[in-house]
């Protein structure tokens, strides 16, 4: 197993002209830097990471910082290994992102385990706040219930009744799949069926016919990354939305849709934490980033910055890194940050803010190669998140 070291520029400057740092702090990206979700996360989180530590400010403010990364390949014995060789090996007290909820619930059980700080953007089981939640864990973009509660009724409420699903076969895929069906349901919907998918998957023409057969009115992907592409472009090709039925994208970031296409992709309705057009901070960041990196920042992106940033606000503030004392300050400090705005981390661990629902622009209404989205609505911080007293979370008193 490899690990990438990042040292920054600024920092080795400083080490050599003989500085002395109050803190030092060693931050693990963990992600998919090879497979179905290395475009919305990969290298991407670990510059957005060092975007974060270089905004703070953190070698001027006495804090030393080194970042480092490794590819968990989604698969969660990867993953735990990685992670125990940090904790015990390699002097890790923070791993930030771990996309696919498999992964990211065993990294949450050993970081609590060895008492470090797992800064979660990348996956979106809404168990991480639920009945897994820890003191350990920060759940900081985006979960299964917001995009249920988002897309899913939001497609209700446009006529959608009717439900089948197509659901990546593990954690994340169940968790999305019975969070939206419980909307459907209170609603007043019904869900026809449920077929789960290989993961990742390339083919998914026979789970799409036996979809196309139910008739349902909405077809639900519970998939994110390659699996939505493939599913959303195959789904075209079977004339399946031409016909009558929709299609709810419950997990879309702007690279799948760049990916796809306008003309594939027009009037996709989803549920997202960030964009990159949202306001003249937004733009202005997206922008640095892009000009590394090639590409517009994803959700998952964005959140790893957000999320790093509030950690350093709170060790600053502590003055140390110890893990108690800094996940009280995360919980007590308001979060503010020039890509989410306000926002605060609660008892369960679960890092609120605003969220948008968006609609994919046709070919006709876009200005430019990024210029993806229209916003349909605002969803305030606290109707987007699951109440602190739902979710089972036993530190919630």
């Amino acid at each position: 197993m490899k690990t990438k070291g990042i040292v920054l520029a600024a920092l080795a400057g400083l080490l050599m002209s003989g500085t002395a740092y109050a803190t030092d702090v060693k931050i693990g990206v963990m992600n998919d830097r090879s497979g179905l979700y290395s475009d919305i996360t990969g290298e991407g989180s670990v510059v957005a990471a060092r975007m974060a530590v270089e905004d703070f400010g953190a070698a001027e403010k006495g804090i030393n910082v080194e970042i480092v990364s490794a590819d968990h390949q989604n698969k969660p014995d990867v993953g735990s290994n990685i992670a125990r060789q940090w904790y015990d090996e390699e002097g890790v007290d923070v791993i930030a992102d771990v996309p696919t909820s498999s992964v990211a619930l065993a990294i949450n059980d050993i970081t609590r385990e060895k008492n470090k700080i797992h800064l979660n953007s990348g996956a979106a089981t809404s168990a991480l706040t639920g009945e897994s939640c820890s003191p350990n864990t920060v759940h900081f973009t985006y979960d299964t219930w917001q995009l249920a509660h988002g897309t899913g009724r939001a497609m209700v409420e446009a006529g959608g009744k009717t439900w089948f699903f197509l659901t990546a076969d593990y954690a994340f895929g169940h968790q999305l799949e019975a969070d939206t069906s419980a909307v459907v349901k209170e609603a007043g919907g019904e869900v026809l069926g449920v077929v789960r998918t290989p993961f990742p998957g390339t083919d998914f023409s026979s789970f799409l016919l036996q979809a196309q057969a139910s008739g349902a009115d909405v077809i639900g992907l519970a998939n994110a990354g390659g699996d939505t592409i493939n599913s959303i472009k195959q789904a075209a090709e079977f004339g399946i939305t031409q016909a009558g039925q929709s299609i709810a994208g419950l997990l879309v970031f702007t690279n799948d849709v760049h990916a796809l296409g306008l003309e594939v992709a027009q009037g996709l309705v989803l549920t997202s934490s960030f964009y990159w057009d949202l306001n003249e901070g937004t733009r202005e960041w997206s922008a640095r980033f892009e000009e590394q990196m090639g590409k517009k920042p994803s959700m998952v992106q964005a959140g790893v910055y957000g999320a790093v940033i509030h950690y350093l606000k709170a060790v600053e503030a502590v003055g140390d890194k110890d893990p108690e004392k800094v996940m009280a300050k995360m919980k007590e400090m308001p979060t503010d940050d020039v890509l989410f705005g306000k926002g605060k981390v609660r008892a369960d661990g679960r890092k609120i803010h605003d969220s948008y629902l968006f609609r994919v622009k046709t070919p006709d209404q876009s200005e430019g190669e990024w210029d993806l989205y229209e916003t349909v609505a605002t969803i305030p911080a606290e109707q987007g998140f699951r109440p602190l007293g739902e979710g089972g979370c036993p530190l919630v008193e």
